[in-house]
C-alpha cells in the first residue's frame, strides 16, 4: 500500500471521527480548535505524497478547505463528513499501475 493511500485512510477516519455532532464538537472546543490545525497540516502532507505518487487530490483539497472554515458550527460538521467519505472513497480505489508496480507478476 502506497504511502499517499496511508495518509488518506487516516485523515479520512479522523476526519470522520470529527463529524460526529457531540463527540467531534467537544474535541474540537475542547482542545482550543487545535485538532483543525493538526488536520490542516495532516491534508497538506497528504496532498505532497498524493501529488508526488499521481493520485487523486480532490479528498486533501476538500480537507484542507474544511480545516479552515470547520470553526463554523454545522458547516464543520457536513464539511468533515464529506471530507471524509472523499478520503476514504479515493483510498478504496484500486490503481491498476500502482498495483501491477508493487506486486511482482507470476
Amino acid at each position: 500500500m502506497s504511502t499517499s493511500k496511508i495518509l488518506k485512510w487516516v485523515s479520512g477516519g479522523l476526519e470522520a471521527l470529527l463529524g460526529i455532532p457531540l463527540i467531534g464538537a467537544s474535541i474540537i472546543i475542547g482542545f482550543l480548535w487545535f485538532p483543525l490545525v493538526i488536520m490542516l497540516a495532516l491534508h497538506i502532507v497528504t496532498l505532497v505524497f498524493t501529488r508526488k505518487e499521481g493520485g487523486s487530490t480532490v479528498g486533501s483539497i476538500l480537507g484542507i478547505v474544511t480545516s479552515c472554515i470547520a470553526w463554523i458550527p454545522f458547516v464543520g460538521m457536513i464539511m468533515h463528513i464529506l471530507t471524509a467519505i472523499f478520503l476514504m472513497i479515493d483510498a478504496a480505489k484500486s490503481n491498476k499501475e500502482t498495483d501491477d508496480t508493487i506486486r511482482p507478476v507470476v
